[in-house]
């Protein structure tokens, strides 16, 4: 009786799996038709390449090399990095490499799946990276860690190798795709504006301000020498008064009286 109860149980439950992993290898990122690869990477935040989601990325770099992406991200929306690190040539050991995400105010996202930090022995000819990032909110709290409209930076390097792989040549492969977009959701705020790092430095101010002739002939006055009253002044102008009539009353108490 109760296998005939958990024959159907099981039919269903194998059906349900049998549906689920279709849709789960449909969901895996895929290059957009006609993108242009990328051949290049950035060395640090400020320098990171720019890509979108379903732009294939393809660089030859070295061991030991810290490579920079950025990509944009609307509210609703679920990405996914995944990567291949290829080596041409023979290696002296095992060694640990990893993908790390950050926002546009460099805080390092969280990864859901995906195997973010691998470690490959030293006989292996690639080793695969992935994260799956949270879904990206429409507004947070200002203490928060959730991921925010805006740009966010992939940085791919290896953690852990023996000495002597330094400045061997790699081949990477990366991609970035969105396996889910939701859209706006309900919740009760919108971000001002997008988290996007400032990678524009400022001015360096080399002229000379101009000079007032009018402050100059004021200058030349009689009061001219005089420093500028501030609030300083004024505080300890009034601290000495205070500390003169202290002393006198003080000493008309202390004093004793002549006598006759």
């Amino acid at each position: 009786m109760r296998t005939a109860l958990f024959r159907p149980l099981a039919a269903l439950l194998a059906a349900g799996g049998a549906v689920l992993l279709p849709a789960t290898a449909a969901a895996a990122p895929t290059p957009s038709p006609g993108a242009t690869p990328v051949t290049r990477a950035g060395t640090s935040f400020l320098t990171a390449t720019p890509i979108t989601a379903g732009q294939p990325v393809r660089v030859d770099a070295s061991v030991g090399d810290h490579l920079y992406w950025s990509f944009p991200a609307t509210a609703g929306q679920v990405h996914e990095i995944t990567a291949t690190v290829t080596f041409p040539k023979a290696r002296g050991g095992a060694s640990t490499w990893t993908v790390d995400v950050f926002d546009g105010l460099r805080r390092r996202q969280a990864c859901t799946a995906g195997a973010q930090t691998p470690t490959v022995d030293g006989k292996a000819t690639s080793v695969a990276l992935g994260c799956t990032l949270r879904e990206v909110r429409p507004w947070a709290e200002p203490w928060s860690a959730d991921p925010l409209p805006g740009a966010y930076v992939i940085r791919l390097s290896v953690v852990d190798l023996p000495e002597p792989d330094l400045g061997a040549p790699i081949d990477v492969d990366l991609l970035v795709g969105v396996i889910a977009d939701r859209g706006s959701s309900a919740d009760d705020g919108e971000l001002a504006t997008p988290l996007v790092p400032n990678t524009q430095a400022g001015t360096v101010l080399t002229a000379v301000p101009p000079v007032d002739p009018e402050a100059d002939d004021d200058g030349d006055s009689l009061t001219g020498w005089l420093p500028d009253l501030g609030s300083r002044w004024i505080w300890t102008g009034v601290g000495g008064v205070l500390a003169a009539v202290a002393g006198v009353f003080g000493f008309a108490l202390t004093r004793r009286p002549r006598r006759a």
